[in-house]
Protein backbone atom coordinates (compact mmCIF):
# COMPACT_ATOMS: atom_id res chain seq x y z
CA UNK A 1 0.00 0.00 0.00
CA UNK A 2 2.55 2.34 0.38
CA UNK A 3 4.37 2.12 -3.15
CA UNK A 4 2.12 5.59 -3.73
CA UNK A 5 1.89 7.21 -0.27
CA UNK A 6 4.98 9.80 0.94
CA UNK A 7 8.35 8.69 -1.03
CA UNK A 8 7.03 4.87 -1.79
CA UNK A 9 9.23 3.41 1.54
CA UNK A 10 7.83 1.77 4.25
CA UNK A 11 7.95 4.34 7.42
CA UNK A 12 10.16 2.93 10.53
CA UNK A 13 8.62 3.85 13.92
CA UNK A 14 9.63 6.83 14.44
CA UNK A 15 7.92 7.89 10.99
CA UNK A 16 4.73 6.26 11.88
CA UNK A 17 4.37 7.59 14.99
CA UNK A 18 5.16 11.15 13.22
CA UNK A 19 2.33 10.41 10.80
CA UNK A 20 -0.08 9.07 13.40
CA UNK A 21 0.47 12.79 15.59
CA UNK A 22 0.13 14.67 12.17
CA UNK A 23 -3.17 12.96 11.46
CA UNK A 24 -4.55 13.38 14.65
CA UNK A 25 -3.04 16.87 15.02
CA UNK A 26 -5.27 18.00 11.92
CA UNK A 27 -8.33 17.42 13.51
CA UNK A 28 -7.48 19.33 16.38
CA UNK A 29 -5.52 22.21 14.61
CA UNK A 30 -7.09 22.29 11.02
CA UNK A 31 -10.96 21.03 12.53
CA UNK A 32 -10.21 18.02 9.90
CA UNK A 33 -8.36 15.23 8.82
CA UNK A 34 -8.65 11.78 7.64
CA UNK A 35 -11.41 8.89 8.08
CA UNK A 36 -10.65 5.55 8.56
CA UNK A 37 -12.63 3.46 6.00
CA UNK A 38 -14.30 0.28 6.96
CA UNK A 39 -16.64 -2.19 5.77
CA UNK A 40 -20.15 -2.07 6.64
CA UNK A 41 -21.11 -5.49 7.51
CA UNK A 42 -18.26 -6.30 9.24
CA UNK A 43 -16.47 -3.16 10.47
CA UNK A 44 -13.08 -4.64 9.04
CA UNK A 45 -10.62 -1.50 8.28
CA UNK A 46 -9.98 -1.23 4.76
CA UNK A 47 -8.26 2.05 4.67
CA UNK A 48 -8.85 5.55 5.04
CA UNK A 49 -9.76 8.94 3.34
CA UNK A 50 -10.11 12.70 4.31
CA UNK A 51 -8.54 15.54 4.11
CA UNK A 52 -5.02 16.83 4.37
CA UNK A 53 -3.24 19.95 4.44
CA UNK A 54 0.13 20.70 6.54
CA UNK A 55 2.19 23.50 6.67
CA UNK A 56 3.86 23.58 3.54
CA UNK A 57 1.33 21.48 1.32
CA UNK A 58 0.76 23.01 -1.85
CA UNK A 59 -3.07 23.48 -1.41
CA UNK A 60 -6.19 21.54 1.06
CA UNK A 61 -5.61 17.82 -0.51
CA UNK A 62 -8.39 15.30 -0.61
CA UNK A 63 -6.37 11.82 -0.07
CA UNK A 64 -7.44 7.83 0.06
CA UNK A 65 -6.01 4.49 0.18
CA UNK A 66 -7.66 0.88 0.53
CA UNK A 67 -6.43 -2.05 1.17
CA UNK A 68 -5.22 -4.05 -2.34
CA UNK A 69 -7.67 -6.77 -1.26
CA UNK A 70 -10.52 -4.35 -1.37
CA UNK A 71 -9.72 -2.16 -4.01
CA UNK A 72 -11.72 -1.73 -7.35
CA UNK A 73 -15.06 -2.07 -5.28
CA UNK A 74 -15.67 1.76 -5.33
CA UNK A 75 -14.60 2.46 -1.98
CA UNK A 76 -11.95 5.00 -2.86
CA UNK A 77 -14.48 6.73 -5.16
CA UNK A 78 -17.31 6.79 -2.40
CA UNK A 79 -14.80 8.18 0.45
CA UNK A 80 -13.01 10.85 -1.64
CA UNK A 81 -16.42 12.18 -3.08
CA UNK A 82 -17.62 12.54 0.15
CA UNK A 83 -15.11 13.73 1.77
CA UNK A 84 -14.52 16.36 -1.29
CA UNK A 85 -18.49 17.28 -0.54
CA UNK A 86 -17.78 17.71 3.31
CA UNK A 87 -14.53 20.40 1.88
CA UNK A 88 -17.04 22.05 -0.21
CA UNK A 89 -20.26 22.14 2.49
CA UNK A 90 -18.84 21.77 5.46
CA UNK A 91 -15.53 23.14 5.26
CA UNK A 92 -16.14 25.64 2.89
CA UNK A 93 -12.95 25.38 0.74
CA UNK A 94 -13.09 27.11 -2.84
CA UNK A 95 -10.55 24.12 -3.88
CA UNK A 96 -9.31 20.88 -3.20
CA UNK A 97 -6.32 18.37 -4.57
CA UNK A 98 -5.29 15.13 -4.73
CA UNK A 99 -1.17 14.59 -5.30
CA UNK A 100 -0.91 11.60 -7.53
CA UNK A 101 2.38 9.54 -9.10
CA UNK A 102 1.79 10.04 -12.65
CA UNK A 103 2.20 6.36 -12.91
CA UNK A 104 -0.69 5.42 -10.50
CA UNK A 105 -3.41 4.60 -13.07
CA UNK A 106 -6.35 3.50 -10.47
CA UNK A 107 -6.11 6.94 -8.55
CA UNK A 108 -5.89 8.72 -11.42
CA UNK A 109 -9.34 7.65 -12.53
CA UNK A 110 -10.81 8.02 -9.31
CA UNK A 111 -10.08 11.68 -9.58
CA UNK A 112 -11.11 11.62 -12.81
CA UNK A 113 -14.41 10.38 -11.61
CA UNK A 114 -14.84 12.86 -8.90
CA UNK A 115 -14.63 15.71 -11.69
CA UNK A 116 -10.64 16.69 -11.18
CA UNK A 117 -8.47 17.97 -13.90
CA UNK A 118 -5.00 17.27 -14.01
CA UNK A 119 -3.38 20.93 -12.91
CA UNK A 120 0.54 20.41 -12.92
CA UNK A 121 3.29 19.05 -11.41
CA UNK A 122 4.61 19.31 -8.21
CA UNK A 123 8.08 18.92 -7.12
CA UNK A 124 8.63 17.36 -3.79
CA UNK A 125 12.28 17.13 -2.41
CA UNK A 126 12.24 13.12 -3.74
CA UNK A 127 9.10 13.15 -5.69
CA UNK A 128 7.04 14.58 -8.64
CA UNK A 129 3.39 13.83 -8.63
CA UNK A 130 0.47 15.27 -10.26
CA UNK A 131 -1.71 18.16 -8.85
CA UNK A 132 -5.30 17.28 -9.62
CA UNK A 133 -7.44 19.79 -9.18
CA UNK A 134 -11.40 19.57 -7.80
CA UNK A 135 -14.06 22.75 -7.73
CA UNK A 136 -17.17 22.96 -5.46
CA UNK A 137 -18.86 23.19 -8.84
CA UNK A 138 -17.49 19.90 -10.38
CA UNK A 139 -18.32 17.82 -7.50
CA UNK A 140 -21.73 19.92 -6.66
CA UNK A 141 -23.49 17.20 -8.14
CA UNK A 142 -21.84 13.90 -7.16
Amino acid sequence: MTRYLGDGTTMDREQAWRAMASAAGHWALRGYGQWVLELKATGEPIGRSGLYFPLGWPDLEVGYVVAPEHQRRGYATEAAGAALRWAFDTVGAAKVISLIYPENLASIAVARKLGGEPERLHRFPNVEVLVFAYRSSSTSSR
